[in-house]
């Protein structure tokens, strides 16, 4: 089934990893969001959220998931392209959670009824720029329009040079049961060359006391190919992260994009990593997590065989979303805040990008949605293939056909005739009724479904998205 999981560390060849270091999308959606049209407005999302809300009455509710942007920190890190506003002055929250309140009561109202939540995720920006007593008033008028599913996964991404154990025990007071620490690199220079200074004792102390306040999973971020890393300083980067044992891990590329991001701008593109140091840190840390007992789950994601994640991979349950790999079911997404994306049936959203457009929008009484996508019969027919692959690493040409009413070796003959060289290299196994990714294709899986991305295959613009290794 969907369980080619490397359980040992097993080396990949350095030349194969050099193959695949190329721009792809994440795909956390299909169609990418770089494909959302302007031409999709507030009343589409309106009338996807009624559709949702008819639907609820013949009893064809999806389950229903909430992110909540949260945009401000007090100091930039260099590598950032998050949306974000860069302030010290935390009064600022203050206008920000008054029209996010009113954001929620204009979902409310079209919704009809509080409904039932089965994901919650703050992220950023930094969450806890928030005060106390800020963040309990966001999850109380939350509660007002929504109830919180029992078991509900409810997490927040904290920066740990703005939490101290007294502000984790009032997340898990406020119902927070996950969370994921920013911690990038732990070497003093790296962190310096992207202004991010934090020691490991201060985060190491927030992991112990997060695990004894009963947060059932922890997350830490890392990021490879920044300023002034080699291999070296990262394999004691992973070292120390791996001792420390968090029950998940995101490593990410880095990309370079100073162009499209303004903050990269102060970067020295000369202490940027070679590509061969890149590579190295890559095989290093897969090698790495995977020697200290860690299961790769896909793409840039790692768990310990006891966190859900892991168990949703041995069992095939895994799922994506705008967050990444995901326990939750096939869910309606609600974004909540600037910049942010929802999903609501056959539809994609985003809210403004600027403070001034999202605050205008919100309190003229209706949405802040800028842009997004109706997804046609071919999008949803993709959607359902790439996630198949993503997700559970091998697709059943049956169900895509019964579900979709097509011959699926007729309409994809030349989507499957680009898996040839996948197959020649033994990242994929194709039989004349299923495609199944091997162990060492699931490092790769972004490109074996970019196989399948009309949109993509359509243009080969590839410089918008971060790179595959």
């Amino acid at each position: 089934m969907a369980n080619h999981i490397l359980e040992a560390a097993t080396p990949l060849p350095v030349d194969l990893l050099q193959r695949f270091d190329v721009p792809g999308p994440r795909y956390t959606s299909y169609p990418t969001a770089d494909r959302f049209v302007e031409a999709f407005g507030p009343a589409d999302y309106l009338g996807a959220l009624h559709q949702r809300a008819e639907g609820a009455m013949v009893g064809g509710k999806k389950p229903l998931s909430i992110y909540v942007h949260i945009p401000f920190c007090e100091s930039v890190c260099y590598y950032c392209a998050c949306n974000k506003v860069i302030t010290k002055h935390h009064e600022r929250a203050t206008e920000y959670l008054d029209v996010l309140e009113a954001e929620v009561a204009l979902h409310a109202q079209a919704l009809g009824g509080v409904q039932n939540v089965s994901q919650l995720h703050f992220g950023g920006g930094s969450p806890t720029f928030l005060s106390d007593a800020e963040l309990s008033r966001v999850m109380a008028f939350l509660q007002k329009s929504f109830r919180l599913a029992p078991g509900a996964e409810v997490s927040i991404e904290v920066d740990p040079r703005t939490a101290d154990p007294q502000r984790l025990a009032h997340l898990r007071q406020l119902g927070f049961n996950r969370l994921s620490f920013g911690v990038q690199d732990l070497d003093p220079e790296v962190q310096k060359a992207v202004h991010r200074v934090q020691s490991p004792e201060s985060i190491q102390s927030l992991m112990v006391c997060a695990r004894e306040l009963g947060f059932e999973s922890i997350n830490v971020d890392l990021i490879y190919g920044l300023p002034k890393q080699t291999p070296e300083t990262f394999a004691r980067t992973i070292n120390q992260i791996g001792e420390w044992r968090p029950d998940r891990i995101a490593l990410y590329a880095y990309a370079h994009l100073p162009s499209r991001f303004k903050p990269q701008r102060r970067i020295d593109g000369s202490q940027l990593p070679p590509p061969e140091h890149r590579i190295s840190m890559l095989s290093g840390a897969i090698g790495g997590f995977l020697g200290h007992g860690y299961t790769y789950i896909g793409m840039d994601h790692f768990a310990l065989s006891t966190d859900s994640l892991a168990a949703a991979k041995r069992q095939g349950r895994l799922h994506r979303n705008f967050q990444g790999y995901s326990t939750q079911p096939d869910c309606d997404l609600i974004g909540l805040g600037v910049s942010s994306i929802g999903r609501m049936g056959a539809t994609y959203s985003q809210n403004a990008k600027t403070l001034p457009e999202y605050y205008d929008a919100i309190r003229q009484g209706q949405f802040a949605v800028v842009r997004g996508l109706a997804l046609t019969r071919d999008d949803l027919l993709r959607r359902a293939v790439i996630m198949a692959l993503m997700c559970q690493g091998r697709l059943e040409f049956e169900s895509i056909e019964l579900a979709h009413l097509i011959s699926f070796n007729e309409y994809f003959r030349n989507e499957l005739s680009q898996l040839q060289p996948y197959v020649d290299m033994g990242l994929v196994t194709v039989t004349p009724g299923a495609i199944q990714i091997t162990a060492a294709g699931w490092f790769f899986v972004r490109a074996i479904a970019m196989c399948f991305d009309r949109h993509l295959q359509a243009d080969r613009v590839r410089e918008r998205f971060s790179r595959i290794i």
